[in-house]
């Protein structure tokens, strides 16, 4: 094409998805049908992964349910019967080990079907500086929280692939725009989470598979108790997330296709221009910011894995 004419049209795109962008702002998205879709979630025994599980489960959705804590799967299991989930199924599941992925991956395409809808939840945070986390805590940390992503997209990426169909959602972090004190192993992770999920959107694309939608969320601290002891600064300005508002809140993102949700709304002004200052103002916005500070009493939760 003509590299003049190719320029004008691509403006001409730009301008017409910047108004688009700004009028669905106004009147969101149409949300999607969902019902008697198979949505696996990971780290579905507690915290946000529960929730989203209980929200899909009011869908009348088929959820498949992994977690390394039986117990606390089981009891997701249980109240998402309750809301009306068409089925329920629970897997053990170690996300920071290949294998058990694996493994749990053939057992849900053998004894329920093609997963349509993942959702990538499962997390961990080692909580400790850099030079003080333990090696095998780093390499959990990157296991999970992106390497996890790896296997089950190779998983159950296939089948969406061959159907054109399928919806794929990581659970990020706003950690994964902007370093924080004291986090050095999560945010390589969800730095790295948020590059594969951009990466295989856009693999989707050239490939022409758009009936395949991705989601990347990326929260800043939720209250599960992840992040226990963690001290926001300006509380007022940006407030720790409610769980079941987060939950919501994905929700609704994924039904109305959504490709990237920030919470709270006021960091996409700050994402926004992040690149644009210079290095000394970024540093003085941290430090007003309190990212220096955030993670000096942090206790996290302590759990069954």
């Amino acid at each position: 094409m003509n590299f003049f004419l190719e320029t004008l049209c691509t403006l001409l795109l730009w301008l017409y998805f910047s108004l688009e962008a700004l009028v669905l702002l106004v009147l969101p998205a149409r949300r999607k049908n969902v019902k008697g879709e198979i949505v696996l979630v990971t780290g579905a025994g507690s915290g946000i992964g529960r929730l989203v599980a209980l929200e899909f489960a009011r869908l009348q959705t088929v959820l498949v349910l992994w977690d390394i804590d039986a117990e606390g799967n089981q009891e997701t299991a249980r109240l998402a019967r309750e809301q009306g989930a068409a089925r329920v199924h629970t897997y053990h599941c170690d996300c920071s080990k290949r294998t058990s992925v694996y493994e749990a991956a053939d057992k849900v395409k053998r004894e329920v079907g093609d997963v349509s809808i993942l959702i990538n939840n499962a997390g961990v945070v080692t909580g400790r500086k850099f030079i003080d986390s333990p090696d095998e805590l780093l390499e959990k940390t990157m296991a999970v929280n992106v390497l996890a992503h790896f296997w089950t997209y190779k998983a159950f990426l296939p089948a969406m692939i061959a159907s054109n169909h399928g919806h794929l959602v990581s659970i990020a972090s706003v950690a994964g725009f902007f370093p924080v004190n004291g986090l050095a192993d999560y945010c390589s992770s969800k730095f790295a989470a948020i590059g594969f999920a951009e990466s295989i959107a856009l693999e989707m694309l050239a490939a022409g598979k758009n009936g395949i939608k991705t989601t990347i969320v990326c929260p800043y601290f939720i209250n599960t108790g992840m992040f226990d002891g963690c001290k926001v600064k300006w509380p007022n300005l940006i407030p720790l997330l409610d769980q079941k508002y987060v939950a919501k809140k994905v929700t609704d993102a994924i039904l109305q296709e959504q490709v990237r949700l920030v919470m709270p709304r006021s960091l996409y002004f700050i994402l926004a221009i992040k690149n644009l200052l210079p290095v000394k103002v970024g540093i003085l916005f941290g430090r007003y910011l309190g990212i220096f500070e955030i993670m000096d009493n942090f206790k996290g939760r302590f759990k069954k894995d």
